[in-house]
C-alpha cells in the first residue's frame, strides 16, 4: 500500500469515528432523538438525526465541547458481532436502524461498534480509540436538512456536515480553501457582477441572464461557432419540442421520463420538450439518402434542452432544469472513426487551454455488463478512444464498465484554480440510436450500412460552464471575456468631452467599455469599477486630453501614465487575440 492510500486509510477511519463520537455528543444533548446514518465523506463526515426541534449554531457549539469532552476520556472502539434478534432488540427505540437491519443481506453479518457509552450499527472501520483523535482538528460546518434514504416521500431529518483531520494545520488549510471557495461562490458573484439571477416564483431552476452576463454568454458562443465552422464542422437548429413517436424509438420514454417534462397535448398526440438534442439531428441525418461519400457529418448546435431534476439537486448554474448544451453528434464510417475521435480530442483540449484551464485529466469508459451492440464494435471504438489518447500523449485513467449501455466515452475534467476538479468535455459512442432509427449510408461496395454515431460535449453546457468560469477566475475574467473591458474615469467634469470621444474610439474598435461620467470623486469611480473586477480603468486629465493620451490604472493596481490611446487600443487587442489574463 502506497504512503498516500494509507494517509487516506487513516482519514477515513478519523472521519468515521468522529461522526461516532458526533452522534453520541447529541444524543447526550436529546436522548429522545432518532439516528439515521453518519458516513465519512470527501474532506469530513455527516450524521443525519430526527431531532425534537431545530438547531441553532450555538447548539454546535455545545456539540463540539461534548465531543472534545467524549474524545479526552479515551474511549475504545469495540467492534461486536451479533445476530439480528440481538441488533433489533438493543435499537428498539430507533426507528431508522430498525429499518437499516431489516435492509442487511440474510448472508452478511451484523456488526455495532461500542464506544462506552455509544453503541452505532456500523461495518466500520474505526481507529482503535478515541485518543487517536484530535480535539483540535474538527468543525462542525453547517445543517441542512436530507430525507431519509433521498427519497422525498420519507421523513425530513436534520444532517450535521462537518470535517475532520489529524492536526490542526490540515484544519486550517482546509477552513481557509472554503473562505476561497465562499468568495468564488458563482451564486455571490453572479449577484455582485450583475449577471444572472435565478427566480424560484417563476420556476426554480430557470436561469435569467441579465445584459452583462449575457455579454459573456455571448462572447463564449462567437468563439465556439468560429471554431466549430474553422474545425470542419456544420450550425443546425432544431425544435424545443417533438411528437411522443420521436421519444419513443430513442428510448427515453422508457429510461428517462422521469426527467421529461409533462407532455403537452396537441393534434391529439402528446408532445415532450426535449431533454437531449440527439434524436432531432438523426432527423436531420435521415431526411435524405447518405452516401459513404457524404460522410462524415459533424453537426453542432447549441440546443437548449429542459430536464426535470429534484428541486433539491438544483444548484445555482451547476444542476438547472433548463440549459444550452453545447453539442454535436459526428456521424461517420467505421473507416473514419479513429480520424475523427483523434481531431474531437484536440478541439476539446484547444477549447478548455482557450479559457484558461491547463490541467486536464482523462477517463476512458469501457462496456459494462448491459449494453448494446456488437462486441467487435464496442472494441473497435474503445481502442480508438483509447489510440486517440495516447496518440496526443494523454495520461488517462480507465474506468472500467463504467460506459454508458450505448457506447464507450472519454471523459475531460479540468482543474480550477484552486485545485477542483469539473468535468467538462465528454466523447461518447453511440451503437443505440442509430440501430433505434434505422440510419444507413450506401458503402463503396453498394450496400446499406448502419453509420457510428459520436455524441460530443466541449463545455458541457453554457450555463455550467459559465458557472465554473465565473469560480475558476473569481469574477475577475481575462479581457476577452469580461462583460466591461474599459471603464473611461475623467478626473473632473471639464474631461467628460474627451471621455466621450475616447469612449467612441473604443466602441468603433469593438471594445465593450463605458464612461463613468458622474459626479461621484475620481477614487469612488475607481473603486466601483474595481469592484465590478473591470480590467482596465483609462484615468483622463488635462495632460491626457492634450496629449490625446490615457493613464492606464490595471484590475491589479498598477498604472500606466500617459499612454497614446493608439497604444493602448493596439496592446489591448493583442490581449484579446492572444486570450491572455491580465
Amino acid at each position: 500500500m502506497s504512503q498516500e492510500n494509507k494517509i487516506d486509510e487513516q482519514l477515513h477511519k478519523v472521519r468515521h469515528s468522529m461522526s461516532h463520537v458526533m452522534a453520541e455528543a447529541v444524543l447526550q444533548m436529546f436522548p429522545e432523538a432518532q439516528i439515521a446514518i453518519g458516513p465519512a465523506i470527501d474532506n469530513g463526515f455527516y450524521y443525519d438525526f430526527d431531532l425534537p426541534r431545530a438547531l441553532t449554531q450555538e447548539d454546535l457549539e455545545e456539540i463540539s465541547e461534548r465531543m472534545r469532552t467524549i474524545i479526552s476520556e479515551d474511549k475504545e472502539f469495540k467492534r461486536n458481532v451479533v445476530s439480528r434478534e440481538q441488533a433489533r432488540s438493543m435499537f428498539s427505540d430507533q426507528v431508522y436502524k430498525l429499518e437499516l437491519i431489516d435492509a442487511i443481506p440474510e448472508d452478511e453479518e451484523v456488526s455495532l461498534y461500542n464506544q462506552g457509552g455509544f453503541t452505532d450499527l456500523c461495518r466500520g472501520p474505526h481507529v482503535k480509540s478515541t485518543k487517536e483523535l484530535n480535539p483540535n482538528a474538527f468543525k462542525l460546518l453547517s445543517i441542512a436538512g436530507a430525507y431519509w434514504r433521498g427519497k422525498e416521500t420519507n421523513p425530513m431529518l436534520t444532517r450535521i456536515y462537518a470535517t475532520a483531520w489529524t492536526n490542526p494545520k490540515d484544519l486550517r488549510l482546509y477552513l481557509q480553501k472554503l473562505e476561497d471557495i465562499e468568495k468564488r461562490d458563482h451564486r455571490k458573484l453572479g449577484k455582485e457582477l450583475d449577471l444572472f439571477s435565478l427566480h424560484e416564483e417563476a420556476g426554480p431552476g430557470l436561469v435569467y441572464w441579465h445584459p452583462r452576463g449575457a455579454r459573456i454568454r455571448t462572447a463564449i458562443e462567437n468563439f465556439w461557432r468560429e471554431q466549430h465552422y474553422k474545425n470542419g464542422y456544420e450550425m443546425v437548429f432544431t425544435p424545443h419540442v417533438g411528437k411522443s413517436w420521436l421519444w419513443e424509438t430513442s428510448g427515453h420514454l422508457g429510461f428517462y421520463k422521469e426527467s421529461m417534462y409533462s407532455p403537452m397535448e396537441m393534434d391529439k398526440s402528446d408532445y415532450y420538450t426535449k431533454p437531449m438534442n440527439c434524436p432531432f439531428h438523426i432527423m436531420v441525418y435521415r431526411n435524405s439518402k447518405r452516401s459513404y461519400r457524404d460522410l462524415p457529418f459533424r453537426w453542432a448546435e447549441l440546443g437548449t434542452v429542459y430536464r426535470y431534476e429534484k428541486a433539491g439537486a438544483l444548484h445555482g448554474l451547476m444542476r438547472v432544469r433548463g440549459f444550452t448544451q453545447d453539442d454535436a453528434h459526428i456521424f461517420c464510417t467505421p473507416e473514419q472513426m479513429e480520424s475523427e475521435i483523434i481531431d474531437v480530442l484536440r478541439f476539446s483540449m484547444f477549447m478548455l487551454r482557450s479559457f484558461g484551464f491547463e490541467q486536464i485529466n482523462a477517463y476512458l469508459s469501457t462496456r459494462p455488463e448491459k449494453s448494446v451492440g456488437e462486441a467487435e464494435h464496442w472494441a473497435a471504438a474503445t481502442e480508438s478512444l483509447r489510440k486517440a489518447l495516447e496518440t496526443e500523449g494523454m495520461a488517462y485513467e480507465v474506468d472500467e464498465a463504467g460506459g454508458a449501455f450505448y457506447g464507450p466515452k472519454i471523459d475531460l475534467k479540468v482543474k480550477d484554480a484552486i485545485g477542483r476538479e469539473w468535468q467538462l468535455s465528454t466523447i461518447q459512442f453511440d451503437f443505440n440510436m442509430p440501430q433505434r432509427f434505422g440510419m444507413t449510408f450506401v458503402d463503396r461496395d453498394g450496400v446499406e450500412k448502419q453509420p457510428y454515431m459520436v455524441h460530443r460535449a466541449l463545455l458541457g453546457s453554457i450555463e455550467r460552464f459559465f458557472g465554473v468560469l465565473v469560480e475558476h477566475y473569481a469574477g475577475a475574467f481575462p479581457p476577452w471575456l469580461s462583460p466591461d473591458q474599459v471603464c473611461i474615469i475623467p478626473v473632473s467634469e471639464a474631461f467628460n468631452d474627451y471621455g466621450a470621444q475616447v469612449l467612441r474610439t473604443l466602441k468603433q474598435n469593438g471594445f465593450r467599455a463605458y464612461l463613468d461620467d458622474s459626479t461621484d470623486r475620481m477614487n469612488a469611480k475607481i473603486r466601483n469599477a474595481q469592484t465590478m473586477k473591470v480590467p482596465y480603468m483609462l484615468i483622463l486629465g488635462e495632460r491626457e486630453m492634450q496629449q490625446q493620451a490615457v493613464s492606464i490604472r490595471y484590475r491589479n493596481g498598477k498604472q500606466e501614465n500617459g499612454v497614446p490611446l493608439g497604444d493602448f487600443i493596439n496592446s489591448l487587442s493583442c490581449t484579446i487575440e492572444k486570450k491572455a489574463q491580465i
